[in-house]
């Protein structure tokens, strides 16, 4: 069977690293701008895509993190979140994610007064909206910034204890790596972990393999966001594989801030042929310009994925979300059931 676009984009997904603020529709930054008298950069919808898309150029990590000032301008009421919240849902329905975890920092949403829990709240109910008219499920995952203050990711994390199980599923810590080490915040983990709560971080994405090490042995991280300077510590790459612990791979995004050399170089598949657990995510899909779909298309194209590798990573993504034990039992048999009965996707056997 040939794997074409098309194929690819009808295949059941999974998606485990979007952030929320790199992931809205130009057109509704442009509407509630004009709705709540914000000024942009471009008011013009091909200017500010623009401005906001990395496109085919290459940024540092900063520079891209400084497009989200324009994003966050018009995601600071409730109205607002739980709109964006609902369009990514059902931008994703298109391509057939059947679960999605969705992150963000509430703290970068109370610049006009709007309350922590307002901001949870309104994405939840964005997000509810979103599985009711579109079927695909979801979760939330609190974000950190490293480059704020620990004092910050403490707050973030009281307030992951706080909901817990009411739409929030874990808690990250993501911005600027380098001079920003995880270690820093791990009073707001050690929080996280007391209340038996799930932890991934950004590592190893604009630093070297001591910023993962962190972020698993100081921290607890149960998965890795990025994680692409895995592979220059062999015996940490051992500690990961040996412990399942998972990478969120974004291809896009990884060459666009300069985290791999090339595309072709991108370690992914030689994380997947040693057997470590990866997973396919496009981290910002207004930023990076991409859809999970076109993930696909990139290891399809570069590392010859085949349709048995893409049932592999799907069913291993789900494997590592952080739903509960028995819901997550129950999507992977529905996803493994969709791969077999509408593609003939059967598991492979693996001599063990």
């Amino acid at each position: 069977m040939k794997i074409t676009n098309s194929l690819l984009a009808q295949l059941p997904k999974v998606e485990l690293h979007c952030h929320l603020d790199g992931s809205l529709r130009v057109d509704t930054i442009l509407d509630l701008a004009n709705k709540n008298n914000i000024k942009l950069p471009h008011t013009n919808k091909k200017d500010l895509q623009k401005a906001l898309s990395i496109g085919k150029k290459r940024v540092t990590l900063e520079e891209y993190i400084a497009r989200f000032d324009i994003t966050l301008s018009v995601m600071q009421t409730p109205s607002a979140l739980s709109r964006i919240a609902y369009e990514l849902i059902e931008d994703v329905s298109k391509e057939n994610v059947r679960y999605i975890e969705v992150r963000y920092s509430p703290i970068l949403h109370t610049k006009n007064g709007m309350t922590l829990e307002d901001a949870i709240i309104s994405v939840r109910n964005g997000l509810e909206k979103g599985k009711k008219d579109f079927g695909v499920k979801s979760g939330i995952i609190i974000c950190g910034i490293r480059h704020i203050s620990p004092e910050a990711s403490l707050k973030l994390a009281d307030l992951c204890v706080k909901f817990k199980n009411k739409g929030v599923l874990g808690f990250d810590l993501a911005g600027a790596e380098e001079n920003f080490p995880a270690k820093d915040h791990r009073e707001a983990f050690y929080m996280i972990l007391n209340n038996n709560i799930n932890a991934t971080i950004h590592a190893g994405e604009a630093f070297g393999p001591s910023s993962i090490h962190q972020a698993i042995h100081h921290c607890g991280a149960h998965r890795i966001g990025h994680g692409t300077r895995l592979k220059e510590d062999p015996d940490l790459m051992d500690y990961v594989n040996n412990h399942r612990i998972t990478m969120e791979v974004c291809l896009t995004s990884n060459w666009h801030t300069f985290s791999v050399r090339s595309l072709k170089q991108h370690p992914f598949r030689y994380y997947y042929d040693k057997g470590i657990r990866v997973t396919l995510n496009t981290d910002n899909r207004l930023i990076s310009d991409t859809t999970l779909t076109k993930e696909f298309c990139l290891a399809r194209d570069l590392f010859n994925f085949t349709l048995h590798d893409f049932r592999e990573i799907t069913i291993v993504a789900m494997k590592a979300s952080f739903l509960p034990h028995l819901d997550r039992k129950i999507m992977i048999k529905e996803i493994a059931q969709e791969f077999e009965t509408d593609f003939g996707i059967m598991p492979e056997f693996i001599a063990q």
